[in-house]
């Protein structure tokens, strides 16, 4: 569905990204892993083209992603880090205003907000504006703005920062049932508890490259063998991090 090939990026003399390769398919949500500084969230501005990179390309479905005015971006839903809400604006009002802007209106429009926010159990909110919410229900209204004109594939950069267990939870399980409909889905995230649960298959990234990527079974198979115990106890994805991103404070 989505693939990058030998992305590279630079802001003057200091590389953010330095040859990443990633790929997503269709009904599949890949993990994208590293700590603060490795590159994610340029490589996620680049997936969906809002950087351009200055060597390598990003397709989907086969067509470049080109510019500002590609078409194909138009099958790209972006979830950002920091919550992109109009706060004066009802929920609704949200979602007619990022739908409008990729060309939906009338009926389409409505059946497509309603849609979205039943979702993310937000119907019962429409009205509401955004500055009365909890964190959780605004980033949970943030996954339907990016929903509301139908994406191929969705790119969520953390999106539980902040949140309680229980619209975590909830988040988790609208990305599930977004993943049972054939969307395919790159996922950040530093809860390695979050892509466990998740992803399909996991890339790690640090300094601007990949370190290890594949599923979890296989990163597992990457930590060294504990010495002998009376219990053997597999490797959590966690370890696997840490021995390959090593333990020294990312600041």
């Amino acid at each position: 569905m989505l693939v990058a090939t030998d992305l590279h990026k630079s802001y003057g003399p200091k590389p953010a990204v330095s040859g990443v390769s990633i790929e997503v398919k269709a009904g599949e949500i890949v993990g994208l892993l590293g700590p603060n500084g490795a590159g994610k969230s340029t490589t996620v501005a680049m997936l969906c083209g809002l950087t351009r990179p200055d060597q390598g390309s990003v397709t989907l479905g086969g067509e470049a992603i080109g510019e500002d005015a590609s078409p194909v971006k138009r099958r790209i839903g972006l979830v950002p880090q920091d919550i992109s809400l109009f706060e004066d604006f009802g929920a609704w009002g949200n979602l007619e205003l990022f739908g409008s802007l990729y060309g939906i209106s009338g009926s389409l429009l409505d059946a497509r907000a309603k849609a979205a926010l039943e979702l993310v159990g937000l119907a019962d909110h429409a009205k509401s504006k955004p500055m009365t919410f909890s964190g959780g229900m605004k980033r949970r209204l943030n996954i339907a703005c990016a929903l509301v004109h139908d994406p191929d594939v969705l790119l969520l950069d953390e999106p539980t920062v902040g949140v309680d267990p229980q619209s975590r939870n909830a988040i988790f399980d609208n990305l599930e049932t977004l993943r049972s409909r054939g969307k395919a889905l790159i996922y950040t995230t530093h809860y390695m508890e979050e892509a466990e649960r998740l992803c399909d298959r996991v890339v790690i990234i640090d300094h601007g490259k990949i370190v290890a990527s594949g599923t979890q079974d296989s990163l597992h198979a990457m930590v060294p063998p504990a010495p002998p115990k009376w219990v053997e106890v597999k490797p959590s994805l966690e370890d696997v991090f840490l021995h390959l991103t090593g333990r020294q404070l990312r600041d």
